[in-house]
């Protein structure tokens, strides 16, 4: 293992970091070809979720990866957070503390770990794995990956290539978000039936398609181990499938972003970048 990952400087290895509303999931990716090479961490996330307390989760967790798999500094850090991410800090917080709003999270993680340190929107990072490594692949036309966790998070794709920070969980439905009734964890808080869940679910894709038309929707998440219990049951008109990465999207697509970003200094973390190749073209 040691020696597998000291060859980095060819920019194939990366660690994608994936914070969610319950947890925070951690480990080395060979963005080659979407596989985990390490142990996959997971440790709750903090309560209350402060900028602070994050960041020191994610500091032990690169720090327990890097001492374990002998990685060299120049191995770059991808985070996927729940949230907008616009120059090195989150615009809109999702399912975590609102003090994370304009915190400098990649200059203080630069800092922290002395490596290079990168941003992404959780589902989009989770996107770009799917499109690039899972179901996703090869597909044309408008793409929508939907997560289903503690919130709804999502990530667009036009041809493969990623229309950045929507939030459609965050769209009014009834009133309110319509993540309140459609996240999975709503099933569960509200003491659904699948049936019952489905049905809220099946409201929010239907008027997502009615603004987008979709060639395909993509639902991740925890749920999409069990497809056959919900997606019958949907009657949206467009094509529905479960993603097939699972609860390792994130990761990884954290880990390709990091690796096909150009290195930055940390004083630079704040100014405008390029696009990647990674926000750009989810590769087929």
């Amino acid at each position: 293992m040691a020696d597998e990952v000291s060859a980095k400087v060819d920019g194939t290895y990366a660690i994608g970091i994936d914070v969610g509303g319950s947890g925070i999931k951690a480990a080395v990716v060979d963005v080659a070809t979407g596989r985990l090479t390490s142990e996959r961490l997971r440790v709750p996330t903090p309560v209350p979720s402060t900028p602070e307390a994050i960041v020191a989760s994610i500091s032990r967790l690169v720090k327990r990866l890097v001492k374990s798999g002998s990685l060299d500094d120049s191995i770059p850090v991808g985070v996927g957070l729940p949230g907008v991410t616009i120059d090195g800090a989150l615009r809109f917080a999702g399912n975590i503390d609102q003090p994370w709003i304009d915190f400098p999270v990649v200059d203080r993680l630069s800092k922290v770990l002395k490596r290079p340190i990168f941003i992404i929107n959780d589902a989009d990072a989770a996107g770009i794995a799917e499109m690039r490594f899972g179901i996703g692949k090869g597909r044309k036309g408008t793409v929508i990956f939907l997560t289903l966790g503690t919130g709804v998070g999502s990530g667009v794709f036009t041809d493969g290539v990623l229309v950045p920070n929507t939030e459609f969980g965050q769209m009014e439905i009834r009133g309110r978000p319509a993540e309140k009734r459609s996240a999975a964890v709503a099933r569960v808080r509200r003491g659904l039936s699948w049936k019952a869940w489905a049905t809220d679910l099946d409201e929010h894709l239907d008027r997502i398609q009615q603004l987008m038309w979709p060639n395909l929707m993509i639902l991740g998440g925890g749920v999409s181990k069990s497809p056959e219990k919900y997606i019958p049951r949907l009657t949206v008109k467009c094509e529905v499938v479960p993603a097939e990465l699972r609860n390792d999207a994130g990761i990884i697509g954290a880990a390709i972003v990091a690796a096909e970003n150009p290195v930055q200094a940390a004083d630079d973390a704040s100014s405008a970048k390029e696009p990647t190749q990674a926000t750009r073209e989810a590769k087929t």
